[in-house]
C-alpha cells in the first residue's frame, strides 16, 4: 500500500515477514518475525544482517510513532547491535522496540529480539534522524 509516496509496509518489511504486534504507545513498538531458513548463514543459524534489519525496521518505527502526530520520515544515522545468541531456524521471533530519548529532530531507539523461549538473542541501539514530511 502506497501513502503519499510511502510503501507501508516497506518491502523490507515484507521480506523479513515482519507483523506489528504492538503500536499503541507512543515511542514503542513490538514486532514478530519467524526466523526463514532462507536467512541462514552456512552454520545453520540466522545471519546477523537480517537480525540487524529486524532491529531497525521496529527501532524505526518507534522513532516514528515518537513523533505523536507529526508526520515524519526517520533515517538510522548509527546502530549498533550485539548479537548475545545464536538464532535457529524456525525461531519466532519478538523484537521491542523502545525511544530512550528523543525530541523535535532526533530518537535514540533501543531494541531487545527474544526467541520463542523468552530468551535474549539480540540487543541494538540507534540513533534517528527525524524529518517532517508534507
Amino acid at each position: 500500500m502506497s501513502t503519499g509516496g510511502l510503501q507501508i509496509p516497506p518491502n523490507s518489511d515484507l521480506t523479513l515477514g515482519m507483523v506489528c504486534l504492538d503500536k499503541t504507545r507512543p515511542g514503542r513498538t513490538v514486532w514478530r518475525m519467524k526466523a526463514d531458513e532462507r536467512f541462514a548463514n552456512p552454520a545453520g543459524i540466522i545471519q546477523g544482517g537480517f537480525l540487524g534489519a529486524f532491529c531497525d525496521s521496529a527501532m524505526g518505527s518507534a522513532a516514528v510513532t515518537h513523533a505523536q502526530g507529526r508526520k515524519v520520515s526517520v533515517a538510522n544515522a548509527e546502530m549498533k547491535v550485539s548479537f548475545l545468541a545464536p538464532v535457529e531456524v524456525g525461531s519466532t521471533l519478538t523484537c521491542t522496540a523502545e525511544v530512550v530519548s528523543g525530541g523535535r529532530r532526533t530518537a535514540f531507539v533501543e531494541a531487545s529480539v527474544t526467541n520463542g523461549s523468552g530468551a535474549l538473542v539480540v540487543r541494538a541501539t540507534s540513533t534517528y534522524l527525524l524529518r517532517d514530511r508534507d
